[in-house]
């Protein structure tokens, strides 16, 4: 049987965040697929950690810096070796090289973290987005290299995808746009949601963990809930998600219809009783994992244009895509009251998540790229000149950082 080896970043938490989410369904394409799928990490699980062993998912504490993980790999002889996002790949892609040349590396990247990281740093000191900033961030320039290091890349936004191969010029053969995947959603599915009528009041979903998430709810509180409010006064705002920090969990104003709710493990449950979703992200990278859930779900959103990029091609918007602050809470009202528009809204997403998001489509599409690319793995990364050239000098750079750290750790 074939082996796939995933090293992830943490272990996944799908019900607290997007990333959790896509590392599930990672695991179980590749068991779909008929591998023996093995999970290795070097943090520790937490309460909301996914159980591996439930899916039959062997699992695997790793350490960083340890030619342990060499002896492990030479062992395991994987087939195919994912990394989870760029910072995994610069600790372990120079090892699997060396002592698993056969491996096919795949990096997931979650999102782009240099562009997430470029416009945190441009929105933290007022300054408006630019390419140049992106291109001269330090991130983007290790996160380009572990790219190229990589046989596939996989992506899960398809501005992403654009950005890659047309400013940084990418090759495409080296990505894969692979977003969220979902269960295709069925006329007996629609039927079995509340109804516009038996719904009520806004959602607000994000990880506390996650910054543009905490400024989301940060905008909501002072800049959009004060007018929605004042409008719909019956109506309430509850904010859901884990990890939320002590300056949002102050927040908690249930007179003024502000509620933070914390950590729920059946999120859709508590979107298919509200109406409207918001989500003023105002700057960030990849997809919503969050937007996703509520057209899943059947419940428009409200969203910002950094909120909705890169998620839903030319298909319209499953609600209202705000170019700014000034019409969130007007839009929000409006199709709140508007039953049409709403089920016209509903009726978006459901194409969205069948035409862009479907599990089964996208699962054919890794499968047979990854097929392609084991039948011709040798012509493929000699083509990719530039990667031959950052896996040579990167490795050697890495390989003995690496081992000076292990000697400096052993005792005396």
């Amino acid at each position: 049987m074939k082996k796939t080896l995933i090293i992830g970043h943490v272990w996944p938490e799908p019900t607290t965040t997007a990333a959790g989410q896509r590392m599930m369904q990672l695991l179980e394409t590749f068991r779909d697929f008929g591998y023996q799928v093995i999970f290795g990490s070097t943090s520790s699980p937490t309460p909301y950690s996914l159980n591996l062993e439930a899916m039959q998912i062997e699992s695997v504490g790793l350490q960083m810096n340890h030619s342990s993980f060499n002896e492990f790999i030479q062992d395991l002889k994987p087939h195919i070796v994912v990394f989870d996002r760029f910072m995994t790949e610069e600790q372990f892609g120079w090892r699997v090289a060396e002592c698993a040349p056969q491996a096919i590396r795949v990096l997931n990247t979650e999102d782009l973290h240099s562009l997430r990281k470029s416009r945190e740093d441009c929105y933290k000191v007022g300054e408006e987005f630019s390419m140049n900033h992106w291109k001269n961030h330090p991130l983007t320039s290790r996160e380009m290299a572990s790219i190229y290091r990589s046989d596939l890349s996989l992506m899960v936004s398809t501005y992403e995808m654009q950005l890659l191969t047309q400013e940084a010029v990418v090759p495409k053969n080296l990505l894969l746009h692979l977003p969220l995947m979902s269960a295709e959603l069925y006329p007996d599915d629609v039927l079995s949601w509340p109804s516009f009528d038996t719904r009520r009041d806004f959602v607000c979903v994000g990880n506390g963990k996650h910054t543009p998430n905490v400024e989301a709810i940060k905008t909501l509180k002072k800049n959009i809930w004060p007018s929605i409010r004042k409008a719909l006064p019956k109506a309430r705002l509850c904010i859901y998600g884990a990890y939320l920090p002590q300056q949002v969990l102050e927040m908690h104003n249930p007179k003024e219809g502000f509620e933070i709710i914390g950590w729920i493990e059946d999120l859709g449950c508590v979107l298919q009783k509200a109406r409207l979703l918001l989500a003023p992200i105002q700057f960030g990278a990849g997809i919503k994992g969050k937007l996703i859930e509520a057209m899943e779900n059947g419940t428009p959103s409200i969203t910002t244009v950094i909120g909705a990029e890169g998620m839903h091609d030319n298909v319209m918007w499953p609600g209202v895509i705000c170019p700014n602050l000034e019409l969130f809470a007007q839009d929000a009202i409006d199709l709140y009251q508007n039953q049409e528009k709403w089920k016209q809204a509903q009726t978006q997403g459901i194409l969205i998540i069948n035409s862009q998001y479907a599990k089964r489509k996208l699962q054919a599409k890794l499968k047979e790229v990854l097929e392609n690319l084991g039948n011709q793995l040798e012509i493929h990364r000699t083509q990719n000149l530039v990667g031959k050239m950052l896996q040579q000098q990167g490795l050697a750079a890495t390989k003995y950082m690496g081992k000076w750290i292990e000697e400096k750790n052993k005792p005396n």
